[in-house]
């Protein structure tokens, strides 16, 4: 299956909010931690994503997507810092792809391409945090990020469970 990666202008992502809103309704459904709790509805995701809206129009978060022969079945953002001692960093935040999309390398080919997107940008630190143990942890080891702590309990799963969460960082230079 092929699926092509693009990134969202903000004309594009107001259009994409419904596809966006699918997705992480797939996602939180399927018990990854993405900051929401079942009940989690279309509803409820698209007004996450149009909260975004913002950001995207400003450039201090961009969105790329994957399409595949059936839509959107993944998404990654990079927010960049602003304030004038951060403007090298940069964070990976909500990498999703559909649960009928994994295990194809499409998770890997989206983070390799917020990677790319920050390093032409002059970031030169990412960071990004994870649930400890999850494929989506292996996934930032096997690409080279290096873990610099566990807290215990740090979020829920969409059923309220704590979680530990591992934060890392990837450095550009």
């Amino acid at each position: 299956m092929t699926h092509t990666i693009t990134r969202l202008s903000p004309d594009d992502f107001h259009d994409s909010v419904k596809s966006l809103a699918d997705l992480l309704v797939d996602v939180v459904a399927n018990g990854t931690s993405l900051g929401f709790l079942t009940p989690f509805d279309q509803e409820a995701a698209a007004a996450w994503w149009r909260g975004r809206l913002a950001a995207v129009a400003d450039g201090t978060l961009t969105v790329w997507v994957a399409h595949g022969p059936d839509g959107i079945t993944g998404t990654v953002s990079l927010a960049v810092e602003r304030t004038p001692n951060g403007r090298h960093r940069a964070e990976i935040i909500k990498l999703m792809v559909h649960r009928e999309a994994r295990g194809r390398g499409l998770a890997r080919a989206l983070l390799t391409t917020a990677e790319q997107a920050a390093a032409q940008a002059g970031a030169t630190l990412l960071l990004l945090d994870t649930v400890t143990g999850t494929a989506a942890d292996h996934l930032y080891q096997r690409a080279g990020w290096t873990r610099y702590g566990i807290v215990p309990g740090y979020a829920t799963d969409p059923n309220g469970v704590l979680e530990d969460c591992s934060f890392y960082y990837k450095q550009l230079i």
